[in-house]
């Protein structure tokens, strides 16, 4: 792709590998077809290639975007099914993300739309205080059906039907807090052959604190010390998705030195993380930082230690795996599959537990949940799930596996097949408690 930025305009970091990125795309558009929002709404201006375009206008021209542009860049899930697809290798991830930026540097949002987006910000990194608005909300689901359930626009949402999806998407139980999301660490079964870092996280503490309890378990029981660093927390990318890259790099930070503080202590073997999400992120805070010469190797050498908790138990070896003869439909997380490109790894241990492991047809789209996206575009969201759901349950599975915890709760939202972490069977295969969802 042809750009014209000025000199002056290359002098910004950014906005040099911003340049760099978009030279890179031929206009081939196949991306379209592995786009979610496209298949849905078969516009291209809701494709990569027209988000490109839109990114390509704004940067170049060194404007405000117009309020047409900032929806459909909204509507864009950062999936990243368009990466694995694009031939030309661009990083469409780090264009969008800088879109985004620019869009909340330069673009003044209506009030409800700032508000809601502000609230987002706030609650999703802080743990104990997203605990007390989940318990509000759970409060509030008896009169959530007196707010409206769909928007005039199919890829928007007012402020009040946005409030409905939030008090919607929180579970019907709220979990209390566990304490292996507190700062301590958990000695290894028998003879220790690694030491890591367990990311604690902060949604996922929330609503699925048993994820980090079966880590721990599954971890240690395979002669793995696990520490959970005091210090460390949200990865940033709830925020970064929503455009505010000043918070999403102040959370890289204060979890880089968390763990290299360890790292450089008792020493760490890797970095665990169990929320694909998370660990994309967090395998990017080596490009996040690239152009902080205070910051830069110390967010590499984290970014080196990151493993998704599939990953290293591929490296560490399933050992003694018992697992009921169940059928497992797999559920690939964006963020895993297209982010991190860990695709065998979950499977194989999954086969390697003794499951019978299915693949789910179309599986390179999109499940709605995205972060934030399921408040924000509640309409495309809800659509996306059905298709998915649709697609899992023509397999007719025992339970659903998958290594995000956004994804597992809105999955299970959506049928009543069980729906659990990839972990939390593993954990149960190698002796550890069957999974609540199953009963």
């Amino acid at each position: 792709m042809q750009t014209n930025f000025t000199l002056a305009q290359l002098a910004d970091p950014e906005t040099a590998r911003s340049e760099q990125i978009l030279r890179k795309c031929v206009h081939c558009g196949f991306c379209t077809a592995t786009c979610p929002t496209f298949v849905l709404l078969g516009d291209e201006r809701d494709s990569p290639r027209g988000r490109i375009y839109f990114i390509k206008a704004m940067l170049e021209g060194d404007r405000a975007p117009t309020a047409q542009e900032v929806r459909h860049v909204d509507r864009c899930l950062s999936c990243l099914s368009c990466m694995t697809t694009c031939p030309s290798g661009v990083n469409y991830m780090h264009l969008v993300d800088h879109g985004r930026a620019h869009i909340e540097e330069t673009y003044k949002r209506p009030l409800a739309d700032r508000l809601m987006r502000a609230l987002l910000a706030f609650l999703m990194p802080r743990p104990a205080v997203f605990r007390w608005a989940t318990m509000l909300a759970w409060a509030a689901r008896p009169v959530a059906a007196l707010l409206p359930a769909r928007s005039a626009d199919p890829g928007g949402a007012t402020f009040l039907r946005r409030l409905r999806a939030m008090i919607e998407a929180v579970p019907s139980r709220v979990p209390m807090p566990s304490p292996v999301d507190r700062p301590q660490t958990f000695a290894a079964s028998g003879t220790r052959v690694k030491r890591v870092a367990l990311m604690p996280g902060c949604g996922q503490q929330v609503l699925a604190p048993e994820v980090n309890e079966a880590t721990v378990r599954l971890l240690t029981r395979h002669g793995v010390e696990v520490v959970n660093v005091e210090g460390s927390g949200c990865c940033g990318s709830s925020v970064q998705h929503i455009g505010d890259n000043e918070q999403a790099l102040e959370l890289a930070k204060r979890n880089i030195v968390a763990w290299l503080r360890e790292a450089d202590g008792a020493g760490l073997d890797a970095i665990v993380i169990n929320a694909s999400g998370c660990g994309t992120t967090v395998k990017d805070y080596g490009y996040m930082l690239a152009n902080d010469e205070l910051w830069r190797d110390k967010a590499a050498r984290v970014s080196a230690l990151a493993r998704d908790v599939s990953e290293f138990m591929v490296e560490v070896g399933l050992a003694s795996a018992s697992a009921p003869p169940l059928t497992v439909a797999y559920h690939a997380a964006c963020s895993m599959q297209h982010g991190q490109k860990v695709i065998d790894q979950p499977r194989k241990l999954l086969r390697d537990a003794g499951f019978v492991v299915k693949d789910v047809p179309e599986s390179h789209l999109c499940c709605g949940w995205a972060g934030t996206y399921q408040v924000l575009q509640p309409d495309l969201s809800r659509r996306l799930r059905r298709r998915k759901v649709a697609n899992i349950e023509s397999l007719r599975p025992d339970v659903i596996a998958a290594g995000n915890f956004g994804c597992v709760g809105n999955i299970a939202a959506g049928t009543g097949i069980p729906v659990v972490h990839t972990v939390e069977l593993l954990d149960w295969a190698t002796g550890g408690p069957r999974p609540p969802a199953l009963g």
